[in-house]
């Protein structure tokens, strides 16, 4: 999977304003949204919010990844932000979430949002690229980080 084909500047935010879960999901869609990958800002917040209403999406070692399936997508759509000092978003590991990605896939297309998530998964398993991220000064060094 080509990470840089999914993640450029256009859909990285270094520093999210948001304190609280919904108001950060929320400002995950609206960079969706400005970077033109998202067309209806309700369908795509909704369907996110519904997903993480039924099991937070909070991982271990200060990483989320709110996702949502609707047919309002053509394609998988990413988007990665960051909360430097963590936020509470509900993590397995009771810590507070400080990368978050966001992927957005149509409803009848698995595939690609399986094998986003797991290589992914697989890059920020490693503490010296979620160091890397974090001390991003732009959003193409988060790029650089992950490819």
């Amino acid at each position: 999977m080509n990470l840089k084909k999914l993640l450029n500047r256009d859909n990285i935010l270094l520093e999210l304003k948001s304190e609280e879960k919904v108001e950060i999901i929320e400002e995950m869609v609206d960079l969706l949204v400005k970077a033109g990958k998202v067309e209806d800002k309700q369908a795509a917040l909704q369907v996110v919010l519904e997903r993480e209403k039924k099991m937070s999406t909070g991982l271990e070692q200060g990483i989320a990844v709110p996702h949502g399936k609707t047919d309002s997508v053509k394609e998988l759509v990413v988007a990665l932000a960051l909360k430097k000092e963590g936020v509470d978003f509900a993590a397995l590991d009771g810590r507070p979430s400080r990368i978050f990605i966001m992927t957005i896939s149509p409803a009848s297309h698995s595939g690609p949002h399986i094998q986003f998530l797991a290589e992914i998964s697989r890059l920020l398993n490693r503490e010296d690229i979620r160091n890397e991220i974090l001390k991003a000064e732009s959003p193409d060094q988060v790029v650089k980080a992950l490819t």
